[in-house]
């Protein structure tokens, strides 16, 4: 059995994200191809340090602080980093946390270590230019790269760097719906006020400043449905003052939903609707989730993973970004047209079992593991 230490700087059950579900997904995915994994992480409260949970075991220690997203700990969290480096087969890194790079620079593991290149560092640029130097040596060090879509690796400038572009693998994120409820919360939907037959359009995420969904309060005057936004964040009293200023009646802030009424929400919805404008929604997991319940797909072009998930004219509508007549013209489409909306939904369906699906994932994240362990 391979043994394989996963590093990223926060995991279940501290307030999840994007990320750590995408490493979820991989633990759950490669065990199946017999992959045993850990994940090493900090957290402010990690009591207990250790947790046993279906995907893997969690090794945490304590955060101490979070400057810019970046969680630091102290000297305890290299002492054990080491200990688990030792026990691994291969270490696979998530990026970006430099806080790994200075893990991986001072204790200088000779187990073999690969990254997942999850995103650029797009905000914080002026600590990226602090981060640089160490960033590249960290990146020599891997055997191999791994970026989520073809167009993140050709549109990065670090994965498209000659020192590392030949190390570069493209494995897309993925989910086995085994891990999601069979059925759905349908209680959502009375709460709502969602009525059976009326069609209405659907956001999951957490209300972050580069979700866009600024453009999506604004395409919703000109649509005439429902727009039901799903979850919590530091955008949403903003967003809310914009609809009452508007004076938008067909907006509904959900807040945070449970797994069960995301999957209620998501079969019942017209399509989804993901218009975030800024590079750091890197791949969208939550277009997976909405292809894997084989609903059509509005996002757009910001030169990520967002257009490899969601393929314009295939799966759905890819439209510029900050663009809310593009926006409301490509819901409109789907809402005028039934038969179009089921077309392209049974086609996300189709790509996610062929490309985001459980089997895919583990299949592809296995024979890299052996890959990297045989020298190839």
């Amino acid at each position: 059995m391979l043994k394989i230490l996963h590093v990223y700087r926060s995991y279940y059950p501290d307030p999840p994200g994007g990320l750590q579900e995408a490493v979820r997904q991989i633990c759950i995915t490669t065990a199946a191809y017999g992959v045993e994994n850990v994940i090493f992480t900090l957290s402010p409260k990690p009591s207990p340090c250790v947790l046993r949970r279906p995907e893997g075991t969690v090794v945490r220690c304590r955060s101490w602080v979070a400057p810019a997203s970046c969680d630091l700990g102290g000297l305890d969290v290299f002492k054990r980093f080491s200990v688990v480096a030792k026990w691994a087969d291969a270490i696979q890194y998530h990026f970006p946390w430099p806080f790994a790079d200075v893990l991986h620079a001072v204790v200088r593991p000779v187990t073999p270590a690969i990254m997942t290149y999850h995103s650029d560092i797009v905000r914080q640029r002026w600590l990226g230019r602090l981060y640089w130097p160490l960033m590249q040596k960290m990146l020599k060090d891997m055997r191999a790269i791994v970026a989520t879509s073809p167009l993140y690796a050709k549109t990065s400038a670090v994965l498209s760097n000659p020192w590392h572009r030949e190390r570069v693998r493209v494995i897309p994120l993925g989910i086995d719906e085994n891990t999601y409820p069979q059925h759905g919360d349908d209680g959502i939907l009375y709460r709502l006020g969602l009525v059976a037959e009326e069609p209405f359009f659907l956001f999951i995420g957490v209300l972050r400043y580069y979700k866009g969904l600024h453009t999506l309060i604004e395409a919703a005057t000109h649509v005439n449905a429902k727009v039901v936004i799903a979850g919590t964040g530091p955008e949403g009293d903003d967003l809310k003052r914009r609809m009452l200023e508007l004076g938008l009646r067909n907006i509904v802030f959900a807040g945070l939903v449970s797994d069960a009424e995301k999957i209620a929400l998501l079969r019942q919805c017209r399509a989804f609707v993901l218009p975030s404008h800024l590079r750091s929604e890197a791949f969208g997991m939550v277009l997976v989730e909405a292809s894997m319940m084989g609903k059509p797909m509005v996002s757009c072009e910001i030169g990520t993973g967002t257009s490899f998930v969601n393929v314009d004219g295939e799966t759905g509508f890819v439209v510029p970004p900050e663009n809310p007549v593009a926006l409301a013209g490509a819901m409109n489409a789907l809402l005028g047209d039934e038969a179009l909306a089921n077309k392209l939904g049974q086609a996300a369906r189709r790509r996610y079992e062929r490309m985001f699906s459980g089997p895919a994932l583990g299949r592809a994240y296995a024979q890299l593991y052996q890959d990297v362990l045989s020298g190839a």
